[in-house]
């Protein structure tokens, strides 16, 4: 019975994407194979559908299933399970659900509905609204539902969409509402803006970054295809935004309540890009490289605008063959595949890549794909182990560095050596040839002589760093599994042995996994010194995450004690980021304010502040009251740092009204706002906010830490609110005792 459903639904689905008849006709005569009994149940459901589909449309109020010429309606989704009561109606444009008023209906997947909405209040802004679809209340789809919003909530990163808001509607259904990405799917803009090669690895990069986060979230995609990666222009620049965590897994826990397993035997995912572990009904548990799969197969499209095996292929010779495919059989290397492809369709791809057919084969050929069939391995056990692997052997290609893809050989080495260093071999070549001509004098022959021993020597330098850094990323690498299989203790030993003198996505990753575990139990010389070597190698990622390394950094100086050591690192910070035209001069001022400053650091500072100010003023106007309360903050702790008590108590204030609470921040702002009070010649007043305050703060921070989420706050944000908490009783009672 679960085998018959699952050829069911897998028929169905696939189905569903032609929307030709007569080719939808010839793919079920195809798949179903003379079974006409699965061919009567498809049709029957893709009818259902159909029915279902027109009745909404046309706005009906009542629809008979009782009777018996009634067609039964179910859909892959809910088949074999008891629908929930619902609405007769979708939910129609202009429609208002809770604090959301309905645009526009922009998207529709298995079981959710997305649509353009408005939010009227706190603020103003356009966001995507997703709810369960009219009919498919189902526990697993509504348990499916709440396990894309919670894993959603977990994210915290610039390529995945951001998470705002959830609730249900009047008829019970869930919702969660979105960052609004106004993009198209990454194959349509790669070919329609005809990027090269290197530019839509740069992308790739990006993506294989988002999901690892998720993958170090616990949590895995599992249907990770082009519709489901948006490109959005960011001040000019394209950014891919990961969305559609609707059939996700949690892998260190479960996402929902409802959600507690698969069901036997049930397909998850999208034929093109489905791993061969998540086709296969054996009961074999998917893990996060079943996510590297898929991935390989878009890096697939990407490089030859096709996927590896076509749908209509795969499920032309029924269910069991499509099965076995995915099993057993090797799909052709990208550059094969171009070899098969008709003279047209070849031109056509190597136009959108700004290249032609002969070179486009050369691009591909070696390095390329290496790693792509290493991400296609049929057994997941040898695949990349992490996205940020498969993002590190791109990283090596780009820069004509070995791939971990190849094996070892010599003669590979040697090519990526020449090629890397190619000023320095054709100065050689030209030096072997004065030496032919020179061989005139005994002098010129010694002289050239000797240089060529000391070019000898370099090059046997170069081979040796080569292959200390060779072992170094190895280590890196089986460093950040272990994170990932939560054996810090052993990544940080691992660790100890590898010295990281390159910028490492990875390294960074796997250091900051570390720092925090060691700042979470309170090992703050440790975490220090961890977060210390992360800001040397974090130099690949965007500002948006180094200058959160920074915020890590300095609270553990402060906590172990280390003046020196925090002054020399804020000098570093104004260093690096000081002057004007700062990103993230909220999180700066943060940064460099902690403790009380000289008048040259504020100095130095007051770039910063200006960009901090006009961030402000941006994000007030925009209706982004979460970031308008950060800067407000952090022009507290400035205009307090500065002497101006006054203005420090009016922006904690300003930071304390808005309606959207984050409890760090809270005590913060309430923290700078009685010690500016105090120095206003208010202290009866300061004193009373005191024992409040650090009961809320010391009342988060009890025993064991935890790593915190961007809305409830991290970390370092209750770290810092301690601090400033010290100092605040240290000015206003300093004879008291800490509660």
């Amino acid at each position: 019975m679960n085998a018959t459903r699952h050829d069911e639904e897998a028929v169905f689905i696939a189905a569903r994407e032609f929307g030709d008849p007569v080719a939808r006709r010839d793919f079920l005569d195809t798949a179903c194979r003379g079974d006409a009994e699965l061919r009567a149940r498809v049709e029957g459901l893709l009818a259902a559908e159909a029915e279902a589909e027109q009745f909404f449309t046309e706005g009906s109020t009542a629809m008979s299933l009782a009777g018996p010429a009634a067609p039964r309606s179910w859909s892959a989704s809910t088949a074999g399970e008891a629908v929930l009561p619902g609405l007769v109606e979708e939910e129609s444009v202009g429609t208002r659900i809770g604090r959301y008023k309905l645009v526009q209906k922009i998207g529709e997947g298995g079981c959710g509905v997305v649509y353009m909405a408005e939010q009227e209040e706190p603020v103003r802004r356009r966001v995507a609204l997703k709810i369960i679809k009219l009919g498919m209340e189902t526990k697993s789809v509504i348990a499916r539902f709440e396990a894309e919003r919670q894993a959603l909530a977990m994210m915290d990163h610039p390529n995945i969409a951001r998470v705002f808001d959830a609730g249900a509607t009047d008829r019970g259904s869930p919702y969660f509402v979105m960052e609004l990405v106004r993009g198209v799917r990454i194959t349509k803009y790669c070919d329609k803006n005809r990027l090269g090669i290197r530019q839509r690895l740069d992308l790739f990069i990006q993506i294989c970054h988002a999901i690892q986060h998720a993958h170090q979230k616990g949590v895995i995609h599992r249907d990770i295809k082009p519709s489901n990666i948006m490109v959005a222009m960011h001040d000019g620049v394209p950014v891919p935004k990961v969305i559609d965590f609707g059939i996700s897994k949690a892998t260190d826990a479960r996402l929902s309540d409802r959600l507690s397993f698969t069901a036997y035997a049930q397909v998850i995912g999208t034929p093109d890009y489905m791993s061969p572990e998540q086709a296969d009904v054996s009961g074999l548990d998917i893990d996060t490289r079943s996510d590297i799969y898929s991935l390989g197969v878009l890096l697939y499209e990407l490089l030859t605008g096709r996927t590896p095996f076509d749908t209509k292929e795969l499920l032309g010779a029924g269910i069991d063959d499509f099965r076995r495919t995915l099993r057993e059989r090797a799909p052709p290397r990208p550059s094969e595949r171009l070899l098969t492809l008709e003279r047209a369709d070849v031109v056509a791809a190597a136009q959108c890549r700004q290249t032609d057919p002969s070179s486009l084969y050369s691009l591909l050929r070696g390095d390329l794909d290496w790693v792509v069939m290493k991400a296609l391995e049929k057994d997941h056990r040898r695949r990349y182990e992490t996205a940020n692997g498969l993002a590190m052997d791109i990283h090596r290609h780009l820069g004509c560095e070995p791939v971990t893809a190849h094996p070892a050989s010599g003669l590979y080495q040697f090519k990526k050596l020449v090629r890397r260093n190619r000023v320095v071999f054709a100065t050689g070549g030209a030096v072997a040839v004065a030496l032919v001509i020179g061989l005139g004098t005994s002098t010129w022959l010694f002289l050239r002589e000797r240089e060529a021993r000391q070019r000898a020597v370099t090059a046997e330098q170069q081979q040796a760093h080569l292959r200390i850094e060779a072992e170094s990323r190895a280590r890196v690498t089986q460093a950040a599994l272990l994170v990932s299989q939560g054996k810090f203790d052993e990544a940080d030993r691992l660790l100890g042995e590898v010295t990281l003198a390159q910028p490492t996505v990875e390294g960074a990753a796997v250091l900051r996994s570390v720092g925090e575990w060691h700042a979470l139990r309170g090992h703050w010389k440790l975490a220090a010194d961890r977060f210390t070597r992360l800001i040397q190698v974090d130099l690949l990622d965007g500002w948006d995450v180094y200058t959160l390394d920074y915020l890590r950094l300095g609270p553990a100086f402060v906590e172990m004690g280390d003046s020196v050591g925090y002054e020399r690192f804020r000098e570093d910070a104004v260093a690096r980021f000081g002057g004007s035209g700062c990103p993230a001069g909220d999180r700066i001022l943060k940064i460099c304010l902690l403790a009380p400053a000289d008048g040259r650091l504020l100095a130095l500072l007051k770039p910063v502040a200006a960009d901090a100010a006009r961030s402000y003023s941006e994000s007030d106007q925009a209706g982004d009251g979460f970031k308008a309360a950060w800067d407000c903050v952090s022009l507290a702790l400035w205009e307090y740092r500065e002497g101006n008590f006054a203005k420090a108590a009016e922006w904690a204030k300003q930071c304390l009204s808005y309606p959207e609470k984050n409890a760090p921040r809270a005590a913060t702002a309430e923290t700078i706002l009685a010690m500016a009070q105090f120095r206003l010649g208010k202290p009866d007043v300061a004193a009373a906010q005191l024992p409040a305050n650090e009961e809320s703060i010391e009342g988060r921070l009890k025993g064991r830490l935890d790593l915190g989420t961007p809305v409830q706050g991290f970390w370092f944000d209750r770290a810092f609110a301690r601090i400033l908490s010290r100092e605040a009783r240290a000015l206003i009672d300093p004879h008291g005792t800490w509660q």
